[in-house]
């Protein structure tokens, strides 16, 4: 994987056709694989064939069958995308993805050839009770202990403060590369992979975009709320990816 920002827009579940149609028409004038695009699993077909890249929010843990509503590896890699997110804290809250159902779901997309953004943060009372770094092991070695070197050089690691999402309350610089470095260190010295790739996420924004970028070992950002207004987007973009 490349040395160089990305920035990844998770659009939830979110808009309507006619809002997609409109959205589509303005963001034709990005022109590069390092900002992703991930929407609705209906709208996906959309946004293929443009210049930028365009993942999955959410994958399956089965290979095919009899699994109304769910969306497998093998078929979003048909399609063409280059990533699925996996263990976001919606779908562990919300859908109940336990670890071990999060280690499944990598270890299908790593099969069909699909990049995989893990998904890790601790609540605010977690990081209150002064376990997030407790909580963040816990949340990478159940999932990716086992797994080759070449599997983890297709793992992004994307750090999301369960406090911070959408509530425009992020940590400050310092304890976002504090936490990065922990994470790498982990990593490293469990897993023997060295320097995976950390995202940020988090109640991202225009205003706070510039700050965030000079956070040291930042390989770029997990964007909410803020990929749905493009203006906010843009900017985030001309800031993060740099040619």
């Amino acid at each position: 994987m490349e040395n160089k920002k990305i920035v990844v827009a998770n659009l939830k579940m979110n808009q309507t056709y006619e809002e997609i149609k409109d959205y589509i028409e303005k963001i034709k004038t990005i022109h590069t694989k390092r900002v992703v695009f991930c929407p609705s699993a209906l709208y996906i077909p959309y946004f293929l064939g443009y210049d930028y890249g365009v993942g999955i929010q959410q994958i399956s843990e089965q290979v095919s069958g009899a699994y109304t509503g769910q969306i497998s590896s093998s078929q979003a890699a048909s399609m063409g995308l280059v990533l699925t997110l996996v263990g976001h804290s919606e779908c562990r809250t919300y859908l109940h993805d336990t670890n071990t159902v999060i280690q499944n779901k990598i270890r299908q997309a790593l099969d069909h050839k699909l990049n995989v953004i893990l998904c890790v943060g601790e609540t605010k009372e977690q990081r209150d009770m002064l376990k997030t770094d407790q909580v963040l092991t816990r949340q990478l070695l159940s999932v990716l202990q086992g797994l080759s070197q070449e599997q983890l050089n297709h793992i992004y690691i994307a750090y999301e403060p369960v406090w911070a999402i959408g509530t425009n309350k992020i940590p400050t610089n310092r304890d976002i590369e504090d936490t990065i470095k922990f994470i790498k260190h982990i990593v490293e010295s469990k897993l023997s992979f060295t320097d995976i790739p950390v995202l940020y996420g988090g109640s991202i924004n225009a205003k706070n975009i510039g700050k965030l970028n000079q956070v040291k070992g930042c390989s770029g950002f997990l964007v909410g709320g803020s990929s749905l207004k493009l203006q906010e987007l843009f900017k985030i973009i001309e800031v993060a990816v740099k040619e």
